[in-house]
C-alpha cells in the first residue's frame, strides 16, 4: 500500500489565483483574444436584440401614421451586419477560447512533469500514487475552468458592466441605476454569495475524489491481499462511503448552480419591468421616444447574457483554487538532491569509492545503515553480499543520485571526482541498472527494451534477450517481439518478467552493469546460466553485484 501524503501549510487563495495567473503568462495574448472576442458576441447580441426592438417598432409606428418614406435599409443591414456578427463571433470565439485552454493545460502539464521529474523519488515517496495520479490527472483538468468560466467571463462582464451604465444613462440616469443595480446584485452580489456557500463542499470535493482514487488504487494493486485476509468488504463499504460523500457535495453544487441560475432570470424579467416602468412615463411627457421602449426592454434582458457565467464561475473558484493549491503544494517541496552550478567533470576513470558512508532515509539519527567502504575499479568485478537491511540497494539509490548524503556522513566517488559535482542525468548515464523492482510498462517487450536504447536494431534486442535466456520464450509467442505484457508485467511470470529487465539492462551500453539481486524469481539453474552468460557479454565492463546468493560469487575479483 502506498503512503500518506504530508500535510502542507495552506496559502491563500488570493495568492494562488495570482500565481496561476502568472503561469500563464506566455498565453496571455490567446486569453486576451479569447476575452476580446466574447465581448464583441456579448455586444452584438445585446445589440442585435435592442436594433431589432427599435426597428419593428419604429415600422409599427409608421405603418400606423401612413408614413411611407422611411429609411429601412440601414436599419435593416445593421441588423444582418450584428446576426453575422454574433454568429461568426461566438464561432470564432470558441476556437481561440478553446485553443487557449488547450494551450494553458499542455503549457500545465509539461510544468508539472518538469517540477515533478527532480523530486522523483526521495519527495514521491511520502506521496499515495493514487494522490499523485489525481494531480497529474484531475487536478489538472479542473485548472480548465480557470481560463474558461473563471478569468473570461469576470472580466467580459466587468467591461459590459460600463458599457452598458453608459448606454443607458444616455437616454436617462434612473434606467441606468436601475438597470445597474439588478445587475449589482445578479453578477456581483449574487456570486459572492454563491461562492461563500459553495466554498466548504467545493474543497471537500476536491480532496474526497483524491481519496476515493487512493482507495480504488490500493483495492486494484492489493486486490489478493484484500481477498486472502477477508478484507475486500471493509475496502468496499471505505469506497461506499467515499462516494456519497462526494455524492452530497456534488448534489449540494448542483443545488447552487440552480438557484443561481434561476435568480439571475429573476432579476433580468425584474430589470425589463423596471425599465418598463421607467420608461413609460418618459415616454408620456415626450423625454423619451416611443419607439425606444420596445428596444430598451429587450436591451435589458439581453444584457443579462454576460451576467448568466458569473455566479457559476464563483462557485467554481474554490475548487479550482483547491485543485491549484495541491498542485503548488507538491512542486513546491524542497528538492532531496541539489544540482551543482557548474558543468559535470569528465571522469578520468570509471571506479567507484564509498568511504565511510552512513544514510538515513527517514529523518531518525538512530535509523542510519553503514554501509561497507568498497572500491570498484574499472573493468573489475565486485560483489556485495549480505543480509537485507544492511545497506546494498541503498546504494544503487545514492549512486543514481536519487538520494543524497551531507558531506559528514562519508564520501563517494566516480571517476575520481565527489558524485556532488555531477549533474544528475550526466551522472546516471554511466551506469545500466538492473534493481530488486524493475518496472515493466504496459507495452509490448520490444518497447519496454527500447527504454534502455531507442535505436536499436532488432538484432541487438535478439542479442541481449539470448544472453538472458528469453529470447525462445519471446519468439514462441504469436506475436513475438510484440507480445504485450500487461501492467506491471502481469502478463509473464516472474522469472520471465526478471529476465526481460535484465536484458533491458544489458542493452544500455554503460561502462558500469550495477545488478541487484539479479537472480530473483529464477531458479538456480537459470540463475547461474544466466549470470554467467551476463558476465561474458560485459567482459570488458565494470560490474557490480550485488547479492544475498551465492551464485555469480566464482565469477567477480573481490567480495565484500
Amino acid at each position: 500500500m502506498s503512503q500518506a501524503s504530508p500535510k502542507i501549510n495552506p496559502v491563500s487563495g488570493f495568492a494562488v489565483f495570482m500565481r496561476l495567473l502568472m503561469l500563464f503568462k506566455p498565453y496571455w495574448g490567446w486569453m486576451f483574444l479569447g476575452i476580446f472576442l466574447s465581448l464583441i458576441t456579448m455586444l452584438a447580441n445585446v445589440g442585435l436584440m435592442a436594433l431589432s426592438g427599435w426597428f419593428i417598432s419604429i415600422m409599427a409606428i409608421a405603418g400606423v401614421a401612413g408614413v411611407t418614406e422611411i429609411n429601412y435599409f440601414t436599419p435593416s443591414a445593421a441588423i444582418r451586419g450584428l446576426a453575422i456578427t454574433r454568429t461568426a463571433g461566438r464561432y470564432i470565439e470558441r476556437v481561440v477560447s478553446h485553443e487557449a485552454t488547450f494551450r494553458l493545460l499542455a503549457e500545465l502539464r509539461q510544468w508539472f512533469y518538469n517540477h515533478l521529474e527532480p523530486l522523483a523519488p526521495a519527495v514521491l515517496q511520502h506521496y499515495k500514487s493514487g494522490d499523485i495520479l489525481s494531480r497529474i490527472s484531475a487536478d489538472i483538468n479542473t485548472l480548465e475552468n480557470f481560463y474558461l468560466r473563471i478569468v473570461s467571463p469576470i472580466i467580459v462582464a466587468s467591461i459590459a458592466f460600463v458599457l452598458y451604465g453608459l448606454f443607458l444613462n444616455h437616454y436617462d440616469s434612473a434606467l441606468a441605476i436601475a438597470e445597474l443595480s439588478l445587475l449589482l446584485l445578479a453578477g456581483v452580489i449574487l456570486p459572492i454569495f454563491i461562492h461563500r456557500l459553495a466554498k466548504k463542499s467545493a474543497q471537500r470535493m476536491v480532496k474526497t475524489t483524491a481519496d476515493l482514487r487512493n482507495n480504488a488504487i490500493d483495492s486494484v494493486q492489493g486486490m489478493g491481499e484484500l481477498l486472502i485476509y477477508g478484507a475486500a468488504e471493509s475496502h468496499q463499504q471505505k469506497n461506499q462511503k467515499l462516494s456519497q460523500k462526494l455524492i452530497q457535495d456534488q448534489q449540494t453544487q448542483a443545488k447552487l448552480t440552480g438557484f443561481s441560475q434561476g435568480f439571475v432570470g429573476l432579476c433580468a424579467n425584474l430589470s425589463m419591468w423596471f425599465i418598463l416602468l421607467i420608461s413609460i412615463p418618459l415616454i408620456a411627457n415626450g423625454t423619451l421616444e416611443k419607439a425606444h421602449l420596445a428596444m430598451l426592454a429587450l436591451f435589458a434582458i439581453a444584457s443579462y447574457e454576460v451576467i448568466l457565467p458569473l455566479p457559476l464561475a464563483l462557485q467554481l473558484l474554490p475548487t479550482t483554487i483547491a485543485s491549484a493549491r495541491r498542485l503548488f503544494e507538491l512542486v513546491d517541496s524542497k528538492v532531496a538532491v541539489g544540482e551543482p552550478d557548474q558543468q559535470s567533470p569528465k571522469p578520468k576513470h570509471f571506479d567507484i569509492e564509498f568511504k565511510q558512508v552512513r544514510f538515513a532515509y527517514s529523518l531518525s539519527e538512530k535509523n542510519k545503515i553503514r554501509i561497507p567502504d568498497f572500491k570498484l575499479k574499472t573493468g573489475k568485478k565486485l560483489a556485495l553480499i549480505g543480509q537485507s537491511g544492511i545497506g546494498k540497494s541503498t546504494i544503487i539509490n545514492l549512486l543514481s543520485r536519487f538520494w543524497e548524503i551531507k558531506a559528514e556522513n562519508g564520501q563517494i566517488r566516480f571517476g575520481g571526482y565527489p558524485i556532488q559535482q555531477y549533474q544528475s542525468d550526466d551522472l546516471r548515464q554511466y551506469f545500466s541498472v538492473l534493481t530488486q523492482q524493475n518496472i515493466l510498462f504496459n507495452n509490448t517487450i520490444k518497447n519496454n527494451l527500447l527504454l534502455a536504447k531507442p535505436n536499436a536494431s532488432d538484432k541487438e534486442l535478439e542479442t541481449v534477450c539470448k544472453v538472458a535466456q528469453i529470447h525462445e520464450f519471446i519468439i514462441s509467442q504469436p506475436q513475438a517481439y510484440d507480445t504485450w505484457v500487461g501492467e506491471a508485467g502481469l502478463m509473464l511470470s516472474g522469472g520471465q518478467a526478471r529476465r526481460i529487465a535484465i536484458a533491458r539492462a544489458l542493452l544500455k551500453e554503460a561502462p558500469v552493469l550495477i545488478l541487484d539481486e539479479p537472480g530473483e524469481g529464477l531458479d538456480a539453474n537459470t540463475e547461474k546460466v544466466v549470470l554467467d552468460a551476463v558476465f561474458e557479454y560485459k567482459k570488458s565492463n565494470s560490474i557490480l553485484l550485488i547479492t544475498h546468493k551465492k551464485a555469480g560469487l566464482d565469477l567477480v575479483d573481490e567480495i565484500k
